[in-house]
């Protein structure tokens, strides 16, 4: 298809759809003055007969009819009532945040905002996850996508990385999202050691939205699962800092220039050198991260209007990240012991050199946002990201490799008794990589009536990456020299991509919901044209008003970025064809009431069929691809989720995950050794075989409990199970997932304490409160895996020998909220 023609034909998609309005809802927050939840407060419409309680979160929901003058009365025993006058347009959705004070004291005003909005029971795979408990969830640097890996089917076996699979799928899989501005993992990392913190900055987040799989036709092309991340837009002055022993954050927010000007900023700091010197490879660890983060609104609406308290008619926002990673290290010594109760062996490693990497980004987006009626808004969207990454590594190794004694009593116990092998390693790099990218989106969601809202948009995005490798390595080991690497690349790749998309959400009636449309993306390198049309049904039963069902089939598709099409030689082969999915998922949704307290179960089943899939062999959390293998894949499972209030005022939740994912590649085969001549000999197609993301079981618990005479006091528990993934030798195609590596194991618990520091009389600027925390990070020492050395003996057997993630770590922290 031509360019121009294909251009004409985004156009037409982006501009050629009416839409029909929806239903008004109000859906709302209701806290006290130190921003806790007040869980079973009364929200009434006043005369009438609109009335719910908050649940324990503090969250509420009505629908109710548009154009009509309400006042919604908030109460709650101990605090003062609160009033405030609402009137909605046809199908807007108003989220209000309302604060109570406590008796005596004078109300505060009521904040009301818009926001998009949509009830979990209506769409699938869809997990709203509230951003305050990633602040208290106990996890090493405070990570905000660690919350995810306590959901089913999503894992990450490394806690030193932001990194994540999903039902199968790889770490490149996952579509992020920030107020609508997608962002990107770097190119050159290949260890969580030398990783940075996540983009989203927690301090910043009001809310969270994750789908694992089946998502709607407006979010983008990635195989695995959509972080929708919003950033919110602030009512008051507010600040907060927060640190520990591996590094800190601080945020401030607030209005200016008449009310019309929001701003959000936040900075982050995180030193891992504290966490690293648990590795079993001793030496001088020097990680830095630091990032800067700011969210500007402006309401360009008129004065006239913003008067009315109403959301902006027309809003200009500006989002933008400047982050620096500097990792250094020079090992010294190594000593790794491993095998079985009977054969005991041990790998004692000296080091000399160092590996230097600096990674920094710097990622903005500007949207302006318009509602040129009721029924029509439209978004215009330019982002852009700028990347550059330097690797930088001159390390030689010598090595020594032993029996142990296991026996006690029997000298020498727990020392070398036999030599088994020596040699030494050498890797040497200079690798760097400027990436530049420039987007520019157009959206518009029209709306028609209270059944139907058709939405349309169409991307232009170009991108340039300069790449030059220099790579050396090598391992001398008993006489033979096993992976001798070199690497010597200097390419640079220029692309445009084009994509569209169009849906129709429809509202059967109050009880069914059907969304379907589709995407196109056109690359330019690959020339290739991918349609992807999605479907999803949600419905609910008047016999089970508990309960909702749902269904959603599509296709998905994940054009490549510059690294999933060079080879492990440095080539580019541009002509790789898109990866492709089928999703099909089926679920319900069951809300009830125990002890008198909330839950929900949610449970889905899914299958995934891949006809075209890269395939790509994982060194640590690097991603190697081999684009010039095809292959075809699938995935099967299912999912369950347990939430709720097992202690009554804290949600914790319980989830459980099954998966199989097989894949077929073409060109391997199964090997047999002749008895004679003791040759080997390929024999067949080995078929399908078990992925790098095969991990059968995923078990996650999250749970919070307090005092129950003092709730301030508080204890969480951060717990993950994962059976293990398969391995094998890299760049042995035939080898490939031979042998299946051990399982993750991960407890992490925290004990807290909040100390409110100002009465509920106090006014003016100061500290608010002050929450203190003891954590214990891999509470029960587990040695986990993260990857394998391979060695070999003076007999010529080779042994894979376990590199093992961070020790058990006590690490103390704080927030102090203004």
């Amino acid at each position: 298809m031509g360019f121009g023609r294909l251009g004409w034909c985004l156009c037409l998609l982006f501009l050629s759809f009416p839409a029909w309005a929806q239903q008004a809802h109000v859906h709302g927050l209701i806290t006290d003055t130190q921003q806790q939840p007040l869980a079973g407060a009364t929200v009434v419409l006043q005369n009438t007969s609109y009335s719910t309680l908050t649940d324990a979160q503090g969250r509420f929901k009505l629908a109710v009819d548009p154009e009509r003058e309400y006042t919604l009365v908030v109460t709650y025993i101990g605090y003062e009532r609160q009033e405030k006058p609402l009137v909605l347009l046809p199908n807007e959705t108003r989220y209000v945040t309302v604060e109570l004070s406590l008796q005596d004291k004078a109300l505060q005003e009521v904040q009301v905002r818009a926001k998009s909005a949509q009830d979990t029971r209506d769409v699938v795979s869809i997990t709203k996850i509230d951003p305050r408990l990633t602040q208290t969830l106990p996890s090493p640097f405070q990570e905000f996508n660690k919350i995810l890996v306590t959901l089913p089917g999503v894992t990450s076996n490394n806690e030193l990385s932001s990194a994540y699979s999903v039902r199968g799928g790889n770490f490149d899989e996952n579509l992020v999202y920030v107020n609508g501005m997608e962002v990107y993992r770097p190119f050159l990392s290949m260890t969580g050691q030398q990783e940075g913190l996540s983009f989203v900055n927690p301090d910043m987040v009001e809310e969270v939205t994750f789908s694992s799989g089946g998502w709607q036709p407006r979010y983008g092309d990635k195989l695995s699962s959509v972080l929708d991340i919003q950033y919110r837009t602030p009512t008051k002055f507010r600040g907060s800092v927060s640190g520990s022993l591996t590094g800190g954050s601080v945020h401030t927010e607030g209005i200016a220039l008449n009310k019309r000007l929001g701003y959000l900023v936040g900075i982050r700091h995180k030193n891992a050198g504290y966490v690293l010197n648990s590795l079993e490879v001793e030496g001088d660890y020097k990680p830095k991260f630091t990032d800067v983060q700011t969210y500007l609104t402006y309401d360009l609406s008129s004065a006239k209007h913003r008067a009315s308290g109403t959301q902006p008619i027309t809003e200009l926002s500006f989002l933008a990240n400047l982050s620096q990673n500097d990792y250094q290290v020079r090992p010294e010594t190594r000593e790794t012991t491993f095998g079985t109760q009977t054969q005991v062996l041990r790998l004692l490693v000296g080091f000399d050199g160092q590996e230097q990497m600096k990674y920094t980004t710097w990622q903005s987006g500007l949207r302006l946002q318009h509602f040129f009626s009721s029924e029509v808004k439209g978004e215009l969207i330019y982002s852009t990201l700028y990347s550059q990454e330097r690797e930088f590594r001159d390390l030689e190794a010598g090595y020594r490799f032993c029996d142990v004694m296991p026996m006690v009593g029997v000298s020498p116990f727990n020392k070398c008794a036999g030599e088994r092998g020596v040699g030494s390693t050498y890797n040497y790099s200079r690798n760097k990589l400027r990436a530049a990218f420039q987007a520019l989106e157009g959206k518009v969601s029209w709306k028609f009536n209270a059944s139907h809202t058709i939405s349309s948009g169409a991307k232009a995005g170009h991108e340039s990456i300069k790449d030059a490798l220099r790579e050396y390595s090598f391992t001398d080991s008993s006489d033979y020299v096993l992976g001798l690497k070199t690497l010597s690349v200097n390419q640079t790749l220029s692309s445009t991509r084009w994509q569209a998309y169009v849906q129709d959400e429809w509202s059967i009636d109050s009880s069914k919901t059907l969304t379907y449309g589709v995407r196109v993306h056109y690359w330019t390198v690959n020339g290739q044209v991918s349609i992807s049309p999605r479907v999803q049904y949600a419905f609910r039963l008047a016999s089970l008003p508990q309960w909702s069902f749902k269904a959603a089939a599509g296709a998905y598709v994940q054009p490549a970025l510059y690294r999933e099409i060079r080879d492990l030689d440095g080539s580019l082969v541009k002509g790789v064809e898109n990866q492709q999915a089928w999703h099909f998922v089926s679920g319900t949704e069951y809300q009830f009431q125990k002890w008198g307290r909330p839950f929900k179960l949610t449970a889905e089943a899914y299958y995934k069929y891949m006809p075209t899939v890269n395939p790509f062999e994982q060194e640590n959390m690097r991603l190697r691809y081999l684009p010039h293998v095809k292959a075809e894949a699938y995935a099967i499972g299912a999912d369950v989720r347990v939430n709720g209030e097992f202690i009554k005022g804290e949600e914790s939740w319980f989830s459980l995950g099954f998966l199989s994912t097989r894949e077929n590649l073409q060109g391997d085969s199964t090997e047999v050794r002749d008895p004679i001549t003791g040759k080997t000999e390929a024999v067949a197609p080995k078929g399908f075989i078990r992925r790098p993301t095969d991990q059968h079981l995923n078990f996650g618990i999250f749970f919070q409990d307090h005092l129950p005479a003092n709730p301030t006091w508080k204890m969480y528990l951060n717990l993950a199970f994962s059976t293990g993934l398969p391995f094998g030798p890299p760049g042995l195609l035939n080898h490939r997932s031979a042998f299946n590596g051990p399982a993750y194991r991960r407890v992490d618990m925290g004990f807290s304490k909040l100390i409110s520091v100002r009465g509920p009389e106090a006014t003016g600027f100061g500290l608010e409160s002050f929450w203190v925390s003891l954590e214990v990070l891999n509470l029960i020492s587990a040695n986990n895996v993260i990857s394998y050395n391979y060695v070999r003996d003076n007999n010529g057997i080779t042994y894979a020998v376990p590199n093992y993630l961070t020790d058990r770590l006590v690490n103390l922290r704080f927030i102090a909220r203004f």
